[in-house]
């Protein structure tokens, strides 16, 4: 008995300590290459909490790259490149990783500061009549009731009728700080399939464009079971400890090849599964829709430039896909700004961004998602079928739709009350009340 305790323990720990490593590597490097904070900083928030502090990150500056491991075990590494963020070496050698040669896009000479929002930062006096009631709710969003179990909201911002009426920081953090946007990625992603839909070269109910699948029963994957996470396909979306989902993001040279692998469990369109494996099949099958010479500037180019949000960047795996489920950085106010894009219906400036009818596809739940809680790689509120009431956020209208992610990110859509709100931060050792703070800034606004 002790000696099968001790090899699985052994067995664990060589397939947990290279996640914990990589996930700090990982960390570090994004929040001081691509966010530009400062990396004790970093090292005492996002990577104290967590058995990191058992190790020792590093950032090193001369060859932009940051490392970790945990005593002393497991070191691993990951690279800086401008214009894609950073990369852990993962199944690759650094050497061939830095190698790569990619077409990036590049940022639009606009001096977004003298133009007035939602185009540019320039802010107009705001006219309406319960700024005070809207502040004081946004207030409660960073007061720490228990500061052994902190919050630590970093960044609100409320957008009604177009316009930003309330706007907080926490101290260290400003408008233009990059800020994680985690499992929101998710959200990009579906944008990038909602562009490729309208140029004609995706459908949404066709067979999955995977040619492992082509001769096996996961041919009858469609495209929209995967948007929808009800593809059928075996999965862990655990975070703690190894996983399918922690193997996938930091061990894994191609996030999309390791999640497309994944056996079939159940027939597609039975059971709703929440799944970022299925989501970086999506990136995947996006790369090879648009190919290797644009893909990296396409979704700068056909979204991200259009609608005014620079500061955007999704970070690629080895293999140069996109980790469409989770790794992406953004100000505030460029969250602000894509979740204003659903709001607007895909339109922007008066020009259609996202196909006619995409959010209403992507806001509609999934057939298998019990709550009627999921669309197509987007959260929603609609209640359950037979009983509306029975709904994730209880005190918020059923049309409401939000961007979720891990550690509090959210980016929420109440087209009812024609509002966005965006908050973020750091919660690592309970939740955010998404619930009570959006009904309370609906009840301001009312």
């Amino acid at each position: 008995m002790v000696i099968a305790i001790v090899g699985y323990a052994s067995y664990y720990l060589s397939q947990a300590l290279p996640i914990i490593a990589g996930y700090g590597a990982k960390n570090l490097c994004s929040c001081v290459f691509v966010a530009g904070r400062n990396p004790q900083q970093v090292i005492e928030q996002e990577l104290g909490a967590s058995l990191i502090n058992l190790g020792s990150p590093k950032i090193h500056y001369e060859d932009f790259s940051a490392t970790s491991s945990v005593f002393g075990l497991s070191t691993r590494k990951a690279i800086y490149r401008k214009g894609l963020g950073c990369t852990l070496v993962s199944e690759i050698s650094e050497d061939e990783l830095r190698k790569q040669t990619i077409n990036l896009s590049g940022k639009p000479r606009i001096d977004q500061d003298s133009m007035a929002w939602p185009n540019g930062n320039k802010l107009t006096d705001s006219l309406f009549n319960k700024v005070e009631k809207i502040n004081a709710v946004v207030e409660t969003a960073f007061v720490e009731l228990d500061k052994a179990n902190p919050l630590n909201t970093r960044a609100v911002i409320i957008v009604h009728h177009g316009q930003i009426i309330a706007e907080k920081y926490a101290a260290g953090f400003n408008e233009h700080t990059k800020l994680i946007g985690w499992s929101m990625t998710k959200t990009i992603t579906n944008a990038i399939v909602g562009v490729l839909v309208k140029q004609g070269k995706l459908k949404i109910d066709s067979t999955a464009p995977v040619a492992e699948w082509a001769k096996d029963e996961r041919n009858k994957i469609s495209l929209n079971n995967l948007m929808q996470a009800s593809s059928g396909l075996a999965w862990q979306e655990i975070y703690a400890g190894a996983s399918t989902a922690t193997n996938m993001l930091f061990r894994k040279k191609d996030a999309g090849a390791f999640a497309a692998a994944s056996k079939v469990e159940t027939a597609p369109n039975t059971k709703w599964y929440y799944s970022s494996g299925t989501t970086n099949i999506i990136s995947r099958i996006t790369k090879q829709t648009i190919g290797e010479a644009d893909y990296h500037v396409f979704p700068y180019r056909e979204i991200f430039n259009k609608i005014g949000t620079y500061s955007m960047t999704i970070e690629p795996d080895p293999s140069g896909t996109f980790i469409g489920s989770s790794f992406s950085y953004a100000t505030a106010r460029d969250w602000a700004r894509f979740g204003l894009l659903y709001l607007n219906d895909g339109v922007w400036n008066n020009e259609r961004i996202l196909p006619e009818g995409w959010v209403k596809y992507s806001t509609t739940p999934a057939d298998a998602a019990p709550q009627g809680e999921y669309g197509a790689q987007i959260w929603l509120n609609a209640g359950n079928k037979k009983n509306p009431n029975d709904k994730r956020f209880p005190d918020v209208p059923n049309d409401m739709y939000l961007m979720d992610g891990f550690e509090g990110q959210n980016v929420v859509m109440v087209p009812s009350k024609d509002v966005v709100i965006v908050r973020l931060g750091l919660s690592q050792k309970r939740d955010f009340d998404t619930n009570a703070f959006v009904r309370d800034i609906l009840k301001a606004l009312d």
